[in-house]
């Protein structure tokens, strides 16, 4: 069975309503789902841990989800909102192997900050990569997500919800139904 892991953004939890949704589509899709919270959220903490320990967390859950699933990761789509797609991204950079990564509203810069990318590791994502996001997101114009990911070597998806800002509000269903179109083509789901 191929499996969905999903992380939450910066101040959200594994409960975030985007989540839930795409938990629903992916589980309704016959895929198994995970949805974590980092370790600062389960602790209690509203500031995340370093990148190094987040990148860790997202490593651990995915091996357990694939164990769970008596699969490896590399039938994981790995993704989530935000910071936590951007994570998983990072987990997947540093060598842990997976079918594609969903990001949703990736936060491509701080709002007002255009000049600090966090894209250097867009040149090690050699898999499948679906974009949504908002054309009105502060963390990302279209235009600049379209120019940045240019540095991706695997199969770039962009799913664009017109009038959306970074937080995507009203927008779950349709998201939800985007990703799990793209993972049905992406891992031959039922």
């Amino acid at each position: 069975m191929a499996g969905l892991l999903l992380a939450p953004g910066a101040g959200a939890s594994s409960d975030h309503p985007a989540l839930l949704a795409l938990d629903r589509a992916a589980t309704a899709g016959g895929l198994g789902v995970r949805r974590v919270d980092f370790p600062y959220r389960i602790a209690g903490r509203g500031r995340p841990d370093p990148p190094a320990v987040l990148v860790a967390a997202i490593q651990d859950q995915a091996r357990e989800l694939a164990a769970g699933l008596r699969t490896t990761t590399s039938r994981l789509v790995l993704g989530g909102r935000s910071m936590g797609g951007r994570i998983c991204s990072e987990a997947v950079a540093a060598g842990l192997p997976a079918a594609g990564l969903a990001l949703i509203s990736y936060p491509l810069h701080a709002p007002g900050r255009s000049d600090r990318l966090r894209t250097e590791h867009f040149p090690r994502l050699s898999l499948p990569c679906l974009f949504v996001s908002g054309t009105r997101d502060a963390f990302a114009t279209p235009d600049e997500l379209r120019a940045a990911t240019e540095a991706i070597p695997g199969a770039v998806s962009h799913a664009w919800i017109e009038g959306g800002d970074h937080g995507l509000r009203g927008h779950d269903a349709e998201v939800a139904e985007l990703v799990a179109g793209w993972m049905r083509a992406q891992l031959g789901a039922a």
